[in-house]
């Protein structure tokens, strides 16, 4: 073969790769052009300039595991997040174009919905390189009615980038996705985005994470100017200058000038990079002994002579240890500062080996477990499932097995997924993100292994192991469960109904689907009317499944009006005993059961059973008693609300032998409504943490109209030249706010919200409540 066929059997080679490397490492400039959904592999070339450097096949589909980066962009609304997305994906190679929600021609944006709204409604993955690594990144919505989607989206990754408002700080819903982060042990790295804003403020920003997020902020940049004049940042690590001298509105920041601070630079830029550097070096001694150890051996003359490299690899620990975070700065939309932010990625957030993931590579081996925590459909190809590969590899064409199902379902095709275009691959390891084509059953939360066999052997592992392992009831003898992903109450509910009965069919076949993908929407059917209840997370979030069904399954629904979701409680201790007695044929029914309820502190609802009856009991009468249990928290005495903090005490079961274990509960179930009655109801309201930023010229006007929503006034805070207001409101006063707001404003304020507890609901309008729902009023 010719030494010019060689050239470009590998330029071939390297062509049918999944994704170039980013454009920092990458000699490489292809053109090419996704079609939309997925393409085969084989057909996935391009023309390129042939180099040296050619990666091989094996490691561009599956890098080495400490190459990978699992990470999230989690932000408060209109951050920046999908805005830096975008300008990573560019300027790694994956697009050729930069995209603008403002255009709607976003990557990760691209549900209608969301490119008119300009909003993230739904988390999307992409996959793309950067200087060797490959990274793995999910674009969270920021909204609060769209909270279980950065929920389940953090339970998979391994690191997150946190995206604040330099001129803000940290925001309502910040708070809300740093919690959820922590609740996974998620390392994260900030960054402060928007700082060409003239309100962009680094020293407020920085304070702000330190006080409201409790967090320790490690500065490692300053910015260079400030507002329109902001040109670049100064690396504190290795002193550098890096300036991006964008000549023109098209210029894409695609390459800058690093150059290293010298002694002709502005006096103040090189005191406060002086000052920051010494503050950096101080702040990391303090949290990583190894550093501190090797100043005080090595460089106890001059702390300042430290090398770089060391001092990055200490920040590296402390972000991995989450005792600190690294925070950078830049303006995504006038494209500075991320290709920084993207080194930053691949040098302290941990690689899927570096995270607490041993006890399931010990107990599976080299055998396949992987998480489902996402579901879309997809008209042609049905269900598709994406899974977080823990170990083993996936491979297309083979068989796997649902612990949680207890089914095995045979996966077609494997994809890398790219937002709503996808590239098909043959396998994939551990350490991974996937998407599967052909598990039809396979819902959010299911264990996914090769097979039951291969589940039952890491069960007896782990037994053998003495392991703490996930096990839930039935699961337990059959293999490992993987915590899922915790799913939030709905707060609204109506009323969904379909023009006419012909479509009913085809109403309840859109609704199961959009429920299998969005497990915080819920469907029921209510029982005296029969009409069926729409229950979500807010106004938006049913809005925009009302919206779904009408573009993507072509009915259009009406909708009756919005109802707030209360809960019920009680208000004392309460015994009682019920007895139920029938004869139904020649078989004779007949259970007693005397019990006790209690007002508790948490919201959840428990059944228990007296020492001497625990022993006593036999397990289907016992599964019968706590069936009727829970049957009556479904719906509480009052209203018919769900039961909250309440806790049942069983005394005493008495069945006749030929009882069936339904007249069991029902007896349970009729002695429980007795009892919550005895008990005294409360309702209980969700109130909502409210968050207004307005001129100071509208506050009155602002805090007037809180004032006849029932809402309590936390906080004033002045921020620049605006107020933000801190309140508390009822859930039900605050539906259609966002017009109220923009008319007494004049379209100059700006609010978030998050549900904050449910209340008391005081007793004034508790039986304003019951009288309108009982339909006096």
């Amino acid at each position: 073969m010719s030494v010019g066929a060689l050239q470009t059997l590998k330029g071939i080679i390297w062509g049918r790769c999944l994704l170039r490397a980013g454009s920092q490492s990458c000699k490489c400039r292809p053109s090419w052009h996704l079609r939309r959904h997925y393409v085969a592999l084989p057909a996935f070339t391009f023309l390129l300039t042939v180099t040296d450097d050619i990666k091989s096949l094996r490691a561009v589909l599956n890098p080495d595991i400490s190459k990978i980066r699992n990470i999230g962009i989690m932000a408060h609304i209109d951050a920046g997040k999908t805005t830096t997305t975008e300008r990573m994906l560019y300027y790694s190679g994956y697009t050729r174009a930069l995209g603008d929600v403002d255009d709607g021609d976003t990557v990760t944006d691209f549900m209608a919905q969301e490119r008119e709204r300009g909003i993230t409604i739904q988390s999307a993955a992409v996959t793309f390189d950067w200087k060797s690594h490959r990274i793995n990144l999910i674009d969270t919505p920021g909204h609060v009615d769209f909270t279980l989607e950065v929920e389940r989206a953090l339970r998979v990754l391994d690191g997150a980038v946190a995206v604040f408002d330099s001129s803000a700080g940290v925001e309502a819903q910040t708070l809300t996705v740093w919690r959820q982060a922590e609740k996974h042990h998620i390392p994260c790295v900030c960054f402060l985005n928007k700082m060409d804003k003239p309100t962009a403020d680094l020293n407020f920003s920085m304070e702000s994470i330190r006080l409201k997020l409790k967090a320790s902020p490690i500065l490692l940049q300053i910015p260079i100017g400030s507002g329109k004049n902001f040109t670049g940042v100064v690396d504190l690590l290795t002193n550098q200058k890096l300036i991006w001298n964008l000549t023109s509105t098209r210029d894409d920041g695609r390459t800058f000038e690093a150059k290293p601070l010298g002694q002709s630079e502005d006096p103040e830029l090189l005191e406060a990079a002086g000052e920051a550097r010494a503050a950096l070096i101080e702040q990391v001694a303090d949290l990583d002994d190894e550093f501190a150890e090797l100043l005080l051996t090595d460089f106890s003359d001059n702390f300042e002579a430290v090398p770089a490299k060391k001092l990055q690899e200490a920040v590296r620990r402390v972000t991995l240890a989450r005792k600190g975070v690294p925070v950078l700065c830049g303006s995504s939309l006038k494209n500075k500062g991320v290709q920084p932010l993207l080194d930053a990625i691949t040098a302290y957030l941990p690689a899927p080996n570096e995270r607490h993931h041993d006890l399931v590579r010990r107990w599976y081996k080299d055998d396949l477990c992987a998480l489902a925590f996402k579901v879309l459909h997809d008209k042609q190809r049905g269900p598709l499932v994406f899974l977080r590969i823990y170990s083993g590899t996936l491979k297309a064409q083979t068989a796997v097995h649902s612990i949680n199902r207890n089914s095995t379902e045979r996966m077609s095709r494997l994809l890398v997924p790219f937002a709503d275009q996808h590239v098909e691959i043959p396998s994939m390891s551990a350490g991974n993100i996937a998407l599967t084509v052909g598990l039809k059953q396979t819902v959010t939360g299911d264990t996914i292994v090769s097979s039951k066999a291969s589940a039952a052997a890491a069960a007896r592992r782990a037994q053998s192991d003495g392991g703490t392992a996930t096990k839930r009831g039935d699961h337990a003898d059959i293999g490992i469960v993987l915590s899922g992903v915790e799913v939030p109450d709905p707060v609204f509910f109506c009323t969904i109904e379909p023009p006419t009965m012909a479509k009913q069919a085809d109403l309840e076949n859109a609704l199961n689907c959009l429920q299998r993908e969005d497990p915080s929407l819920k469907v029921r059917v209510d029982p005296d009317s029969g009409q069926t209840i729409l229950c979500g997370m807010g106004e938006l979030h049913i809005d925009i499944v009302h919206d779904r069904i009408r573009r993507e399954y072509g009915i259009e629904t009406h909708l009756g009006p919005l109802q707030v979701a209360y809960r019920e409680t009680i208000l004392q201790e309460a015994s009682t005993a019920d007895t139920l007695d029938r004869t139904i044929g020649d078989r004779r029914h007949f259970a007693s059961v005397n019990l006790t309820v209690r007002p508790v502190d948490f919201a959840s609802c428990e059944v228990a059973f007296t020492e001497e009856l625990q022993v006593q009991i036999q397990p289907e009468i016992r599964e019968a008693v706590e069936n009727g249990v829970h049957s009556s928290y479904l719906q509480g005495p009052l209203l018919g609300y769900p039961v909250w903090g309440v806790s049942s005490l069983i005394h005493s079961v008495s069945v006749e032998p030929g009882t069936s274990p339904a007249m069991v509960s029902a007896c349970v179930s009729r002695c429980m409504l007795k009892a919550l009655r005895l008990a005294g109801g409360q309702v209980l309201e969700p109130v909502m943490s409210l968050e207004v930023t307005v001129g100071e010229e509208h506050l009155s006007s602002v805090l007037g109209d809180l004032a006849q929503r029932r809402g309590t006034v936390r906080e004033i805070q002045s921020r620049h030249d605006n107020k933000v207001l801190l309140a508390t409101v009822p859930l039900a006063e605050m539906m259609g706010y966002s017009t109220v707001l923009r008319t007494v404003t004049s379209g100059n304020a700006t609010f978030s919200m998050e549900l904050d507890a449910y209340e008391a609901m005081n007793p004034h309008d508790q039986s304003t409540l019951l009288k309108r729902m009982s339909g006096l009023m």
